[in-house]
């Protein structure tokens, strides 16, 4: 199972944003990687510069490597409605995605360890493939052998609020994905019309 394994600070750093989370690094290091970084004349980026730029940003935030992320943009493209919109809505309906929103992993990649690891559910049935795109109405929930892990009770203790497209059930440890989100309910800064015009060319 291919997935990007290199340091995350850097790569948080590199976009200036926190992609993978609370990051002390990147606070405490709040520029580019690299000997200039902290030099205040940056070159200007090109158009294609910048476009590329924000196609890796939502690669790593979801954690795709190349091929599946031009998967899911392909898959974007053939349904009806706003490209940019589908696509990250695509992205969102990923169970390792989902996993991460219900507050089950505390990380996007330790949701997909989860999935991978065979400790997650959906409709009942084991599911261990990290891209397995929900459909409306789909139940996610913790394998009930998996119930009693230590990294799973963690991870739910310290859950915050909610989205408004998934319900999450603490007695049972399920959750129900219940629509795809609304572009403004997807908290990602992402700028999703850069991406559509990188593909486009």
């Amino acid at each position: 199972m291919a997935r990007y394994l290199g340091p995350t600070s850097k790569i948080a750093r590199k976009f200036g944003d926190p992609i993978f989370g609370a990051d002390k690094a990147f606070e405490k290091k709040n520029y580019p990687p690299g000997q200039h970084g902290q030099m205040k004349k940056r070159r200007k980026k090109s158009e294609y510069g910048i476009q590329l730029l924000e196609k890796q940003k939502a690669k790593y935030t979801y954690g795709l490597l190349e091929k599946q992320f031009s998967n899911v943009f392909k898959k974007a493209v053939r349904k009806k409605g706003i490209t940019g919109e589908i696509l990250l809505q695509l992205l969102e309906a990923r169970l390792d995605n989902v996993v991460f929103r219900l507050g089950i992993a505390p990380t996007r990649r330790a949701a997909r360890q989860l999935v991978g690891h065979r400790h997650i559910t959906v409709n009942d049935k084991i599911v261990n493939i990290p891209s397995y795109t929900l459909k409306p109405g789909d139940i996610v929930g913790v394998r009930e052998k998996s119930k009693s892990l230590e990294a799973i009770g963690d991870s739910l203790a310290s859950r915050g609020g909610g989205y408004s497209w998934l319900e999450w059930d603490s007695d049972l440890m399920k959750g129900k994905f219940m629509n795809m989100p609304e572009r403004e309910e997807i908290p990602e800064n992402i700028k999703e019309q850069l991406i559509v015009e990188l593909y486009s060319k």
